[in-house]
């Protein structure tokens, strides 16, 4: 699978704070030719191909219960989950209702491994052996403290996107990954589109020179009301609210924008080869009744690469208004669709000049495609068995990086570079760690029950 290809060619850094883009990834820039090293260097920690690889889930909404369940469908071996952990008891036990409607030798989860509250990820780890497997799909914010506990224990490790929510989180984040390379750790990041048969093919016929040169990229996630939430209820902690309803609130989910948009800029980046360097953006918000979220309601984002090409993006979560949700690429010769509707069925496609008409038409993907949901868990536990070099986590941060750049530059009305953002000093939760059941939220609302919003133009270094 292709990587991006970073280039030192960003400008200097505008912040003061010291630590350049070059200057920073220097050091971890060696992750990818440590990785395929690692393996003599180290002992080896991974499940031998006979052997059940044991899996514990930590955050059992949703998208923790899709990926347990691909996790439990890859066809190459035993895999059995055997822990989960969350701070809300239903959400784990509707979780685990769903699961267990499984062939029991793939579930086994009594009572006693099912733990609630926010020590309940050390606890469900602790139920895993070195080489098995943890998924992570807890909010955000919790993913740099998860993922240190499971390098302590030599844990291999599935986390869903985004896996930063800010700068600080992101430089730490990207020294764990340092660590779990050495340590021949497999590390997977829920930005499944880099699995996704199709794209890849995409991405090699671009490579090829089929469309000549990227000139430009557009990208839309268009859809209706979104990520938006009342005041808290009486009978909720405040703390226990902001996670339950976490893309509306930066310090948990990075906001809206950085949940809902990583996969089509990854995605853009990944086809161009490079990380944009600035984002020049503009947002909004609108007809907001009772809500009291973070988010903006639209936002329209300028990505600017080492060579000048741009991405233009644009999201809007507004009931009534005209959907979209596709990703496209312009080269001297052609053009390429990279997003279809959504994320899967991609039906990529090529085509001679920019009309994307069918005649115009070179290549498509074959129908139907396989999922990329469970495609990546398929690459993720083959490299487990087989011990090869696979690790996704300094990738992933750095893809969260690139979107909170570009949420931050509409937050604040300002051009953000990569370094702006690697070394801004507002980190939204510093505590995270140390949440208990009884502490307060890292965001406290004032006596009319509204947070902190962006202020663009008059909060220029934070976003609130």
């Amino acid at each position: 699978m292709s990587e991006i290809t970073k280039k030192s060619t960003s400008r200097p850094s505008q912040t003061g704070w010291g630590t350049s883009r070059r200057e920073f990834l220097k050091n971890t820039g060696r992750i990818a030719a440590a990785s395929a090293l690692v393996a003599g260097a180290v002992p080896r920690i991974y499940a031998a191909e006979n052997n059940t690889i044991k899996v514990a889930l930590i955050g059992c909404g949703g998208r923790g219960t899709g990926a347990a369940s691909n996790a439990l469908s890859v066809k190459n071996g035993s895999i059995k989950l055997v822990a989960m952990a969350d701070v809300f008891e239903r959400r784990l036990a509707n979780s685990f209702k769903n699961l267990a409607k499984r062939p029991a030798e793939q579930v086994d989860v009594p009572e006693g491994r099912r733990f609630i509250g926010f020590d309940g990820y050390r606890k469900a780890m602790d139920c895993l052996d070195a080489g098995d497997v943890a998924i992570f799909a807890t909010p955000p914010a919790f993913r740099w403290v998860h993922f240190a506990y499971a390098i302590k224990k030599g844990l291999n490790v599935f986390m869903e996107k985004p896996i930063t929510v800010d700068g600080p989180t992101t430089r730490k984040f990207l020294k764990l990954a340092e660590e779990s390379v050495k340590k021949n750790l497999k590390v997977g990041v829920g930005l499944m589109i880099r699995h996704c048969r199709g794209r890849q093919e995409l991405k090699r016929r671009i490579d090829n020179g089929e469309i000549g040169d990227i000139v430009a990229m557009r990208a839309y996630r268009m859809g209706s009301r979104a990520s938006t939430c009342g005041p808290a209820p009486d009978n909720m902690s405040e703390l226990l609210y902001q996670i339950q309803r976490f893309h509306s609130f930066l310090w948990a989910s990075a906001g809206m924008y950085s949940d809902y948009y990583i996969h089509q800029i990854d995605e853009c980046s990944w086809m161009k080869g490079a990380w944009p360097v600035q984002a020049h953006a503009t947002g909004g918000r609108h007809y907001r009744g009772n809500a009291v979220d973070q988010n903006f309601d639209n936002y329209s984002v300028e990505y600017t690469y080492p060579d000048g090409t741009k991405l233009f993006y644009y999201g809007r979560a507004i009931s009534g208004c005209r959907g979209g949700f596709d990703s496209y690429v312009h080269g001297t010769k052609g053009s390429g669709v990279v997003s279809t509707r959504g994320h899967y069925p991609g039906k990529v496609r090529t085509y001679k000049g920019h009309n994307m008409k069918s005649e115009n038409l070179i290549w498509r993907f074959p129908q139907p495609e396989p999922s990329p949901f469970q495609l990546e868990w398929d690459d993720l536990i083959d490299a487990i068995r087989q011990d090869k070099p696979y690790n996704e986590a300094k990738r992933g941060a750095e893809a969260s990086l690139v979107s909170s750049m570009g949420r931050m530059a509409a937050h604040t009305g300002q051009v953000v570079t990569f370094d702006d953002i690697l070394n801004c000093k507002h980190e939204f939760a510093p505590d995270v760690d140390k949440l208990t059941m009884d502490s307060p939220a890292p965001l406290r609302s004032d006596s009319d029950g509204k947070y902190p919003v962006p202020q663009p133009g008059i909060l220029k270094d934070r976003e609130y």
